[in-house]
């Protein structure tokens, strides 16, 4: 059993480490300032130029394969990446990539969707959720009903990722209400242009979800994407390839906060001596420690299911209900070290304390983690006592 890196896998590591504190943090002071008067954020072009500069070293697509350009760096690097992406708050990500249900579409439909999305030329969203069904997918209510050689889709969609940015969606509708999740669900390619509408939805932290509305919005037979009535699979292929993903980021940020805890530790004086020798301080370090340290195995361990080509789904959700539950109590404890300063806008932790709190809720809340978990369990789908079985 090996846990080390290559030569290879430590270089990109350490690349990657430094192009986040050389060229991204540097940018998180004016992230804070624009929070702080409202203002529109991070100048799009600043992150294009970023982008561009990581694509010149060979930072692009990182897990899109090589035939369409990419890196195709596969799982678990692609996990070390987004743990060290995930030290920095600043909503920058590597371009070229496409979401991994598009390489489902017909030669026709990657010509039009999947090829565009990974040069950065369209932007795509997910849509399934909707607002009486949220963790609970089989229960979508959006509807799409054949009429001549089009569909027409009626609905409402919420807390759609990219929704308000995004030139196209795929959208999930109930195309055989008898059929439901088992053979009646249908992903459709749907053009903003074809008459959907999009509206912001304003949360506590930096995520701009949106819902979408479709109202008699006419969809193309040709626009289905995969096969009719075979959606649900497809949601859940594109939900389970990179829950994996979330704690990956959990890691890099609670890495990042704990850190700032211990460097403020040394130097924060109370009663006379540094704040790190009060046992009650250095509890709250260790904790945070062992904490990051299992939910970076739990994590590496899902990605590593994947790149072996094994089923990963009960992995990934242990790991994702364990690194959101991890980074959540983490930035907590990192918050009461720094005392009032922690809980002003002049840190980034607050901020962090609420952008992390999401983690708990999207892509399978902490209870629906608990529930696929357990009942794989019960039913024996997963066995206790393996090892990389």
């Amino acid at each position: 059993m090996d846990f080390s890196l290559s030569p290879e896998e430590l270089q990109i590591r350490d690349t990657i480490r430094a192009f986040v504190e050389r060229e991204v943090m540097p940018l998180e002071p004016e992230v804070l300032r624009s929070e702080r008067t409202g203002g529109p954020g991070l100048d799009p072009e600043v992150l294009r130029d970023l982008r561009l500069k990581a694509k010149k070293m060979g930072f692009w697509g990182i897990n899109t394969p090589e035939e369409y350009g990419g890196a195709a760096l596969g799982p678990v690097m692609s996990a070390i990446i987004a743990m060290e992406m995930g030290r920095t708050f600043v909503p920058f990500s590597f371009g070229g990539s496409a979401d991994n249900i598009l390489y489902a579409g017909t030669e026709e439909q990657k010509r039009r969707y999947l090829i565009p999305t990974i040069e950065g030329e369209r932007r795509s969203c997910f849509a399934i959720t909707e607002p009486g069904a949220g963790s609970d997918a089989r229960s979508i209510r959006t509807r799409a009903v054949k009429d001549g050689g089009d569909w027409v889709i009626n609905g409402e969609k919420t807390f759609i990722t990219g929704g308000n940015e995004a030139d196209f969606v795929m959208v999930f509708a109930v195309t055989d209400p008898d059929k439901g999740a088992n053979g009646g669900v249908t992903c459709f390619l749907a053009d903003r242009d074809m008459g959907w509408k999009s509206e912001p939805i304003p949360t506590m932290g930096q995520w701009g979800p949106a819902s979408l509305v479709f109202e008699d919005v006419r969809v193309p037979e040709d626009n289905i994407l995969g096969e009719l009535g075979r959606g649900f699979e497809l949601a859940m292929q594109w939900i389970g390839q990179g829950r994996y993903m979330i704690p990956a980021r959990a890691v890099g940020s609670a890495e990042r906060m704990l850190q700032m805890a211990i460097d403020y530790a040394n130097i924060r004086m109370s009663m006379g001596k540094p704040i790190a020798e009060y046992q009650a301080i250095q509890w709250m370090i260790a904790d945070s420690q062992v904490e990051i340290e299992a939910a970076k195995w739990l994590t590496l361990h899902a990605a590593w299911r994947v790149r072996e080509g094994m089923d990963a789904r009960h992995a990934s959700s242990i790991a994702k209900l364990n690194g959101a539950v991890m980074a959540n109590q983490v930035v907590d404890r990192v918050l009461q070290i720094h005392g009032g300063m922690g809980y002003t806008k002049e840190l980034p932790i607050e901020r962090w304390y609420r952008e992390l709190r999401l983690l708990r809720i999207f892509e399978g809340t902490d209870e629906i983690q608990r529930r696929t978990i357990a009942r794989n369990l019960l039913r024996g789908h997963a066995r206790l006592g393996t090892i990389g079985e």
